[in-house]
C-alpha cells in the first residue's frame, strides 16, 4: 500500500476506459456509510451495530464472487437446497500494520436426489477451480500484488 499522495489526481482517460470500475463511499455519521455503484444500487458498512466492517465486506465479495461463479452454471440445472459459503481468515499484525492471510471459503452446497441435482453436484469442483483460477476477479486481485494508491482530489483546485 502506497502514501496518500497530495495533488489532484487527472483521471477523465482513466475514467473513459472500459475496465474501468468504481464505487463511490459517502460519510453517514462517524464510522458509518454508504456504497453507491455506477447503477445507483447501495450498501451501508462501518463500525456499530448492525454494519458490516470493511474487512466482513472483502471476505463477502471474495466468497459472492465465487459464489455467483458456481450458482450461474448449477442453477441451469436445479435450484440448490443448500448454498451457504463462509469466507474466513486469519488476522495477523506485523510490526504494528494489520493484514489478512489463510482466506478460505467454504461451500456448503446440496442438490435434489434427481438427475438434474446430481449434474449440478457433478460439476461444483470444476466450477470452484475455475472461479479460483480465472474467473473470480475478487479473490484473484487479493491473490495477487496490487498496487493501491490514497489520492487526495481535495488539496489543488
Amino acid at each position: 500500500m502506497s502514501e496518500p499522495e497530495n495533488t489532484k489526481t487527472n483521471t477523465p482517460a482513466r475514467e473513459q476506459d472500459p475496465n474501468y470500475r468504481a464505487v463511490q463511499v459517502e460519510r453517514l455519521g462517524v464510522s458509518h456509510y454508504r456504497a453507491i455503484n455506477a447503477q445507483g444500487a447501495t450498501l451501508e458498512f462501518g463500525r456499530g451495530e448492525g454494519l458490516l466492517s470493511p474487512v466482513d465486506l472483502l471476505l463477502a465479495a471474495i466468497a459472492g464472487c465465487a459464489s455467483i461463479d458456481v450458482d450461474v452454471v448449477t442453477s441451469r440445472h436445479t435450484e440448490p437446497e443448500v448454498f451457504k459459503v463462509t469466507p474466513s481468515a486469519m488476522r495477523v499484525e506485523e510490526n504494528g500494520a494489520v493484514r489478512l492471510e489463510d482466506v478460505q471459503v467454504a461451500f456448503d452446497l446440496a442438490f435434489p436426489e434427481d438427475q438434474g441435482g446430481k449434474k449440478a453436484a457433478s460439476l461444483v469442483e470444476r466450477l470452484l477451480q475455475l472461479s479460483h483460477e480465472k474467473d473470480c476477479t475478487v479473490s484473484r486481485t487479493v491473490q495477487h500484488e496490487t498496487s493501491v494508491k490514497f489520492v487526495r482530489k481535495d488539496t489543488q483546485k
